[in-house]
């Protein structure tokens, strides 16, 4: 296969970067008074609470770009940060892309990041509103901040789940973690050979949850059509098991969850018996899945049995009970935090 022509970064600069890959942004919001182009973008909210949240990802932490293709890592990126502000029952409205990009990188490289980046966007109804880009002396950086909305009374924190809570779930779980230990398993498999062609046959899924994440707007959109206010809700990008602990940690409260209960795919299923894993070890650690967990009074249980896509897993209890998951025979175990820690030692 012949490789494109690729144009140097330099050639174009740093604010011909910028203006390449922007230019052809157009705004959505009304929210957006001024986007590109000046000092600083220029929002307004006369009646609303203003949401905002960080992400930093960079390259050999967050990603590998052996295998993440530079389209969905743009995609990606939006993804983690709408994520955040859905988590909060609030609506994304803009984000700010900033880029440290080492000169292994073309524009074409940009763009296909862009792409992915802007498609994203587009399908959440999110402006690209500004960023800074740099050069890198290690690899890629990415930050993003997102810029949500939300009325008072509808925001959700994580510090509101009452005893006798249901404990709910959207989506499957685990399944991005299988994606991204297949994609290493084949990126060890092909170390050092020039022609890589793996078989990803009957694990596609598996590869969409780790590299083309989806936000659950969707879930967001149905609660509040079927007049459901979370008591407590986080996304699940750090594990399940740890997502949990900070509601239960935050709310001063203790959980039952039920692993009978926990969802999972039939290919997260058959990829954990092909690695010798234990499948709910995956769903409850993984991380990456950026479903919601949230937490709902028990008199909301009819209405949100009638969603689909939400899983009830398990309910708030008495502090002094802990933090535990029931086995399908009965035994009890203590929840443990051992998600996705970037700080931890190796």
């Amino acid at each position: 296969m012949q490789e494109k022509n690729k144009t140097e970064i330099a050639t174009l600069g740093e604010f011909g970067l910028i203006k390449h890959l922007t230019e052809n942004i157009e705004l959505k919001n009304p929210s957006t008074r001024y986007g590109i182009g000046d000092d600083a973008a220029v929002l307004e909210y006369p009646d609303r609470q203003i949401l905002v949240t960080t992400d930093l990802l960079m390259e050999g932490v967050h990603f590998d770009l052996t295998y993440t293709p530079l389209k969905h890592l743009g995609y990606k990126s939006a993804m983690v940060n709408l994520s955040d502000i859905y988590a909060m029952n609030g609506t994304p409205r803009q984000i700010t892309v900033s880029l440290a990009i080492s000169k292994r990188f073309c524009v074409e490289d940009m763009e296909d990041f862009y792409t992915g980046l802007k498609l994203a966007c587009d399908s959440h109804h999110v402006d690209i509103i500004g960023g800074d880009t740099t050069s890198s002396l290690t690899g890629l950086a990415i930050s993003i901040t997102c810029i949500g909305e939300a009325d008072k009374d509808k925001i959700v924190y994580r510090n509101g789940a009452h005893e006798t809570d249901l404990i709910c779930v959207t989506g499957d779980l685990g399944a991005a973690y299988m994606g991204l230990q297949l994609l290493e398993r084949e990126k060890k498999v092909f170390q050092g050979q020039q022609d890589i062609n793996p078989d990803f046959s009957g694990k596609e899924y598996l590869l969409e949850r780790q590299l083309k994440p989806e936000a659950r707007r969707d879930i967001i959109e149905r609660l509040h059509n079927m007049d459901i206010k979370p008591t407590a809700m986080m996304d699940i990008s750090d594990g399940l098991s740890s997502e949990l602990m900070h509601i239960c940690t935050q709310s001063h409260v203790g959980c039952r969850i039920y692993e009978e209960r926990i969802p999972l795919d039939y290919q997260t299923a058959v990829m954990a018996e092909e690695l010798n894993m234990n499948v709910i070890t995956c769903a409850l650690n993984g991380g990456e899945d950026y479903e919601l967990l949230f937490t709902i009074p028990i008199t909301d249980h009819e209405k949100v049995a009638e969603i689909e896509n939400i899983r009830i897993i398990g309910h708030i209890t008495k502090p002094e009970l802990g933090t535990a998951l029931i086995t399908r025979d009965g035994q009890e175990f203590e929840l443990k935090a051992q998600g996705w820690n970037p700080l931890q030692k190796n």
